[in-house]
């Protein structure tokens, strides 16, 4: 018995051929092989691959801010302290994406095709408000916080192309075009520190991670001091 065709059909497929194909392999007349229908039929429920595309990266939202506001099993919530929550949601949002091939893509720039947004935006403007942050300087913060996490994720995924959990991650599957070594060959006669650096930019992206977090929330926290001493 053929199954049904509509939206909810239509994005899982397109997010399970995404781990295969990647964002460039990820066509409308791919998903309708699959889907073993023809083209025309998704443009029933998509006008364009942008729209497939919002839809996608909504999905993906959906899924990983539905842990943190159930608070699940596995899951920390969204932390205690505004520092906290910038921290675990932030953690979250980036093995979300890492999870998809291009995910960082997909999402970055994306539209929200509902307003799935508004319960795990609340929440994380109830936090940086109850500590005292006007609601500007409570969004401005986050704002902050969720794009160093993008684009993080971004480079990151061109580094390490395979989707799935960082912490399980197989040192081989990195890019060779980041191979550390060579590019420490390549530069060290005229540029040792420029040299020198990469193993600091591609050698422990995790640590990369959670070290440019610290200072974001150290430079947050900087901000507040100082306007609340003025």
């Amino acid at each position: 018995m053929a199954l049904r065709l509509d939206r909810n059909l239509v994005v899982e497929t397109a997010l399970g051929l995404l781990n295969e194909v990647g964002l460039e392999g990820l066509t409308l007349r791919r998903i309708a092989k699959e889907l073993n229908v023809q083209a025309p039929a998704l443009y029933w429920h998509f006008k364009n691959k942008q729209a497939l595309l919002d839809e996608m990266a909504t999905e993906m939202f959906r899924r990983m801010t539905g842990t943190l506001l159930a608070g699940g099993p596995g899951s920390a919530g969204f932390g205690g302290t505004w520092q906290e929550t910038v921290i675990v949601s932030c953690s979250e949002l980036r093995r979300e994406l890492l999870g998809y091939r291009d995910g960082g893509k997909v999402f970055s720039g994306m539209r929200m095709t509902d307003e799935s947004y508004a319960a795990p935006l609340e929440t994380l403007m109830g936090r940086f408000t109850d500590a005292g942050f006007p609601l500007a300087d409570a969004a401005r913060a986050w704002w902050t916080a969720y794009n160093f996490t993008i684009g993080l994720v971004i480079e990151e995924q061109s580094v390490y192309p395979d989707p799935g959990d960082p912490e399980a991650r197989d040192p081989e599957s990195r890019d060779p075009a980041y191979d550390i070594d060579s590019r420490e060959q390549r530069l060290g006669g005229g540029y040792p520190l420029a040299a020198r650096a990469g193993q600091a930019l591609f050698g422990d992206i995790e640590q990369n991670f959670e070290v440019g977090l610290r200072i974001i929330v150290a430079g947050i926290e900087a901000t507040m001091s100082r306007r609340a001493g003025s």
